[in-house]
């Protein structure tokens, strides 16, 4: 499909680190696209929590399946932008892999773990880490050697990056806008979330129609809007119809907003994409204070309802407990990680080792580590 002028085009890129001959019948960021997709970091997202941890139920969104609902809108919005579709699948596939166990929870707790260090956590910088260091595929390089603008887009789609203050991050341009593509990234997110957690919190029963309806003006129109139209329907089959009407209304106002934008910006190329003083893609004011006021909804309402509250309190005490364990007893990680904390801070170590375990495996190593103390019994 053709793409815009201001789109990147594949053959454009700035390259791999490390150079390798092009693929015959893919282009290089449909081949980021399948590295991700086969990367252990992307298989361990099935084991890591969304909102809903899996002792509270398996029947809810865990990492991996928000991942590919991100994956599928992104896909859909660069479509309709004539963005370059590949790329911004393969950045919205890649853009959790940094998460750790227990989902923002686990990357506060981790955060906060190393702030005495003098260092701190976070799961885009953990991301690039992981796709450059810690991945071991071939023969010839670290990493799965991703293009340039797919590791730009891992650090800088949802915020900037001070240059001063993160100086071994200078080669990603950081005084420059990112591609539109990654701009997309952090909106298509917001819009697969809020609808997804909007469901998940409705169907585990902790949400309800009216308290939906009295306080988020977005879905009380659909949904008021649905029960004209079918008065007799089941209550679920409505809700799915307002939620699911909620979400075009995101994805299309996105669009929509961004081509505006665009359109008014005058940009013609990439170039001129990442000399504007501000980024292009996003919401118009209205649609922004609506998508707002769900997202205030669902903190106050599902975040910090005290199910979900006690659940991931139990969970991240875990995580603290095993890092303060490890740390004192290196050992007891696998050979490679006691080895490499003997030459590297080892709560550097501790915490790249956590961070990659799942929602299970940690609790599996609490209890058998700590005994009477695993949240797992708490």
């Amino acid at each position: 499909m053709a793409i815009a002028s201001y789109a990147m085009d594949a053959a454009k890129s700035r390259g791999r680190r490390y150079p390798e001959p092009p693929h015959p019948y893919r282009n290089d960021y449909a081949r980021d696209r399948d590295r991700v997709i086969h990367s252990r970091a992307f298989r361990r997202l099935e084991a890591k929590t969304q909102v809903f941890t899996t002792r509270y139920s398996d029947h809810f969104r865990n990492r991996l399946t928000h991942t590919m609902e991100v994956a599928q809108i992104a896909r859909t919005v660069a479509g309709a932008l004539e963005l370059n579709a590949d790329l911004a699948e393969a950045l919205a596939l890649v853009h959790d892999i940094g998460h750790p166990p227990f989902g923002h929870a686990g990357e506060r707790k981790l955060d906060e773990l190393l702030r005495p260090h003098g260092e701190s956590f976070d799961h885009n910088l953990q991301a690039l880490r992981i796709v450059e260091q810690f991945e071991q595929r071939y023969l010839d390089f670290p990493g799965i050697n991703l293009t340039f603008e797919v590791r730009e887009g891992i650090v800088k789609h949802s915020r900037d990056y001070d240059a001063a203050q993160y100086p071994t991050l200078s080669e990603y341009l950081l005084d420059q806008r990112p591609p539109l593509e990654a701009q997309l990234i952090d909106f298509v997110d917001e819009i697969a979330y809020n609808t997804a957690d909007l469901d998940d919190g409705y169907e585990a029963k902790l949400l309800d129609i009216e308290m939906i309806c009295a306080e988020v003006p977005l879905f009380a129109r659909f949904y008021e809007e649905v029960e004209r139209n079918h008065p007799r329907g089941i209550e679920k089959l409505k809700f799915n119809e307002a939620a699911k009407r909620v979400l075009d209304r995101l994805a299309t106002g996105l669009i929509g907003n961004t081509r505006s934008v665009v359109v008014a910006s005058g940009v013609q190329s990439v170039e001129d994409v990442r000399r504007e003083p501000r980024r292009l893609a996003g919401f118009s004011a209205t649609l922004a204070a609506e998508n707002a006021a769900l997202k205030k909804f669902l903190l106050k309402s599902l975040y910090e309802h005290p199910a979900i509250v006690a659940d991931r309190e139990r969970s991240v005490e875990a995580l603290a407990q095993l890092f303060d364990f490890y740390v004192e007893h290196p050992d007891a990680m696998p050979k490679a990680y006691a080895e490499l904390s003997q030459r590297t801070p080892k709560h550097r170590v501790v915490c790249d080792y956590i961070a990659g375990m799942t929602d299970h495996f940690l609790l599996r190593q609490h209890a058998e580590l700590l005994g009477a103390r695993s949240a797992q019994s708490a």
